[in-house]
C-alpha cells in the first residue's frame, strides 16, 4: 500500500508515530508562518501542517502550489494540535509533513466537495463521481452496505439461500411498462428487463429451494419522482410451506433487526390494519401512523339541515388538529387552497374552531347553531383550542383528499418527525379492482396473488368482494415492502387469470410454464419484496433515494454523466433486425 494509515484512524495515542497517509486535497489555509492542509479519503479527514523555519522552504512552496481534489502522498510524524477540533474524529491530532508527492494534479471542481457544496442536482449529477467524494454521500451509501450486510446475515442464520434469477426475460401484459431488449439472434423477438423475480421465484418453492431471497435490480419503465427510479432494488423474498403468519412473523423480524443493528432502535411489535380500516380512518393503504388525527364520519350526523354541499354528498368527513384552532384566516385560506388543488380535488374546505373559552365558530354558522357544532367537537372528541376540517363529496376521492390534508396538517404541526419511526402491517386488500376505462378487473398487486380462502365462493358471483391474502408493510407512511401467499395449483391460477380478462391462450402463451410446473407438486408458498432503495433513504432520513444509488438517473430518466439513454448506430440497429429510417438528403 502506498499508505500506513487511512485519513480516518489516527488517534492522540498516535502521537509520534511516523506515517504516510493518501488522498485528496480539500482544503489549503495559508497563514504565512503556517500552511495547513485538510487532506480527504473515503475514511475522513485529517490534517496536515508545515511551519516556516522548521519545514523545508521548497516543501512550503510546492504545498502552496496545492489544488483542490489534487492527489497527495504525504509522510510525516503524527504530533498533538494546539487548537482541537472535537468535530472531528481525528481532530485531537495533526501531521507535520516531511515529504509531499502529487500523485496526479486535478483541475478545478465544478462545485466545492465538502458536506454544504454550492452544486445543484444537476451539476452534481453530471459529475457524479465528484459528489461522491462527499461525506453525506459517502455516508449514505456505507448505511446502504449495512443495511445488505445485516439483511445477509438475518436471513442467512434462518437459512434462506440467495439465489440469482436472469436478467433477461420474457415480457408480460401486466404491472407497470417493460423495458425490452431486441434479441441479434432471433429477429423481430424480444427480451425484457425484469420487473421483479416474482415467477422464478416460485418456481424455486417447486424446486424445493424453501426459503430463497436476492437482493436483486429490477426494472420499470414508468414515470419518475423522488423515490422512484428506472431501476431500482429489492430485497426479494420467498417460502414454502408457510402461513401469512410465518411470512409477516419472518419479515417483522427482519425490520427489528435492521432498526436494532443500523440504526439502534428497539422497534417495537407491528400492528395488524386491514385495508379497510385504513381506508376509513387515513384515507390511505399507506397511513403515517407517527401521529392521529383519524377520519371521522359526519355524513349522518350533518345532513338535512339545508347545507347542500352536505345534503348532496355521498360523505361527509373530517378531522380535528389538536391545538390548531390558532390557525389565521390566511392559514385556512391557504389549506382550503391546497385540497382545491387538482392533483387533490377537493371542492373546498369547512371548518370549525373550539376557541380556547369553550365557544364553537365555524364557516357555516349559517346552517349550523352552536349546539350543533357542539355535536361535531363531541364526534371527534375535540377540546378547547383544536381545530375542525371537514371535506364531502364521492367517498373515494373525498378520502383521497383528506388523507393529503392530514398530511400537510401533520408537517406543519410538527408530528412527522423523520427521527421518529412507526410501523405497520396493512392486511385483507382487495383481490382486484375495477378499471373502467378497461371494462374489467385488474390484479391489485399481481395475478399470482392468493384469495382468502374464504372468500374463494365469491371469485364468480363478486369479485370485487374478495379479499387478497396480500400485505404490506408501512413505515412513517411509506410502503416498504409488501407480498401474498401465492396461488399453488393450476384451476385457481386459471380461474384468476379468467377473472382478469385474459383468454385461455393468452394466458398458456405467457405464463403456461408456471401453471404447468403447478402441476409437478407446487408446495403453498409465500414471500414478500422490500424497495430496498426505499428503505434506505427512511433510515437516512430523506425523502429522495438518489444519494442511497451510487449513479443514479435524473427524473427524466437521464444518466447525464456518461449520457444515456442515447442513441445506437444504423450498423447496430440493422444487426438487431430493427428498421433504420434513411435521411433524405
Amino acid at each position: 500500500m502506498l499508505r500506513t494509515h487511512t485519513c480516518g484512524e489516527l488517534r492522540i495515542k498516535d502521537v509520534q508515530q511516523q506515517v504516510t497517509l493518501t488522498g485528496w486535497v480539500q482544503r489549503l489555509r495559508d497563514k504565512g508562518s503556517l500552511v495547513w492542509v485538510d487532506l480527504r479519503d473515503r475514511y475522513g479527514i485529517t490534517q496536515l501542517f508545515l511551519e516556516e523555519g522548521k519545514s523545508d522552504p521548497k516543501l512550503i512552496e510546492a504545498v502552496r502550489q496545492l489544488g483542490r481534489e489534487f492527489v497527495v502522498k504525504a509522510t510525516g510524524k503524527v504530533v498533538e494540535r494546539q487548537s482541537k477540533n472535537d468535530k472531528m474524529p481525528t481532530g485531537d491530532i495533526e501531521i507535520r509533513v516531511e515529504t509531499l508527492e502529487v500523485l496526479n494534479p486535478s483541475k478545478l471542481p465544478p462545485f466545492t466537495i465538502e458536506e454544504d457544496t454550492d452544486g445543484g442536482d444537476d451539476l452534481r449529477m453530471k459529475y457524479r463521481y465528484l459528489d461522491l467524494r462527499r461525506t453525506p454521500v459517502r455516508e449514505s451509501l456505507q448505511l446502504r452496505h449495512k443495511m445488505a450486510q445485516q439483511t445477509r446475515t438475518y436471513l442467512d442464520s434462518l437459512n434462506f439461500i440467495e439465489v440469482e434469477t436472469p436478467v433477461l426475460i420474457k415480457s408480460t401484459p401486466e404491472g407497470a411498462r417493460d423495458f425490452v431488449v431486441p434479441s441479434r439472434i432471433n429477429h423481430g423477438e424480444f427480451y425484457a428487463l425484469p420487473q421483479s423475480p416474482q415467477t422464478f421465484k416460485q418456481l424455486l418453492m417447486v424446486s424445493g429451494f424453501d426459503r430463497y431471497y436476492q437482493i436483486v435490480k429490477c426494472f420499470r419503465d414508468e414515470d419518475l419522482r423522488a423515490d422512484r427510479q428506472p431501476e431500482f432494488t429489492q430485497i426479494d423474498c420467498e417460502m414454502a410451506f408457510v402461513t401469512r403468519e410465518d411470512i409477516l412473523s419472518t419479515f417483522e423480524g427482519l425490520i427489528r433487526h435492521l432498526f436494532r443493528t443500523v440504526k439502534g432502535i428497539d422497534l417495537p411489535s407491528l400492528p395488524h390494519m386491514t385495508y379497510a380500516d385504513a381506508m376509513a380512518n387515513y384515507g390511505s393503504d399507506k397511513p403515517d401512523t407517527r401521529f392521529g388525527m383519524k377520519f371521522t364520519d359526519l355524513t349522518s350526523l350533518v345532513q338535512g339541515k339545508g347545507f347542500q354541499v352536505f345534503d348532496g354528498a355521498e360523505l361527509v368527513v373530517g378531522i380535528c388538529a389538536t391545538g390548531a384552532a390558532t390557525y389565521t384566516r390566511k392559514q385556512i385560506d391557504e389549506l382550503t387552497e391546497y385540497v382545491k388543488r387538482p392533483q387533490i380535488g377537493a371542492k373546498g374546505l369547512v371548518w370549525a374552531r373550539y376557541e380556547a373559552g369553550g365557544s364553537l365558530k365555524s364557516s357555516v354558522d349559517k346552517f349550523y347553531n352552536e349546539q350543533e357544532l357542539k355535536k361535531w367537537a363531541e364526534a371527534f372528541n375535540a377540546q378547547p383550542g383544536d381545530l375542525i376540517l371537514v371535506l364531502a363529496g364521492p367517498a373515494d376521492s373525498t378520502r383521497k383528499a383528506l388523507s393529503e390534508l392530514r398530511l400537510l396538517l401533520g408537517t406543519q404541526l410538527g408530528l412527522r418527525d423523520k427521527n421518529t419511526f412507526s410501523a405497520l402491517w396493512v392486511i385483507d386488500f382487495p383481490l382486484l379492482e375495477w378499471d373502467s376505462e378497461a371494462n374489467r378487473f385488474n390484479a391489485m398487486h399481481h395475478p399470482f396473488t392468493s384469495p382468502k380462502r374464504e372468500d374463494l365462493h365469491l371469485l364468480d358471483s363478486d369479485p370485487g368482494k374478495v379479499r387478497a391474502n396480500a400485505y404490506d408493510m408501512v413505515i412513517n407512511g411509506t410502503e416498504v415492502g409488501g407480498g401474498s401467499i401465492r396461488i399453488h395449483d393450476r384451476p385457481t391460477q386459471q380461474l384468476m387469470f379468467k377473472k382478469l380478462g385474459f383468454t385461455d391462450e393468452e394466458a398458456k402463451k405467457q405464463f403456461g410454464f408456471l401453471m404447468e410446473a403447478f402441476e409437478f407438486g407446487a408446495p403453498p408458498h409465500g414471500g414478500i419484496a422490500f424497495g430496498f432503495d426505499r428503505l434506505c433513504s427512511l433510515f437516512g432520513g430523506v425523502d429522495s433515494i438518489r444519494d442511497f444509488i451510487a449513479f443514479p438517473k435524473n427524473n427524466a430518466g437521464r444518466d447525464t454523466m456518461i449520457d444515456t439513454p442515447s442513441t445506437i448506430s444504423p450498423d447496430q440497429l440493422r444487426e438487431l433486425g430493427i428498421a433504420v429510417v434513411e435521411e433524405k438528403k
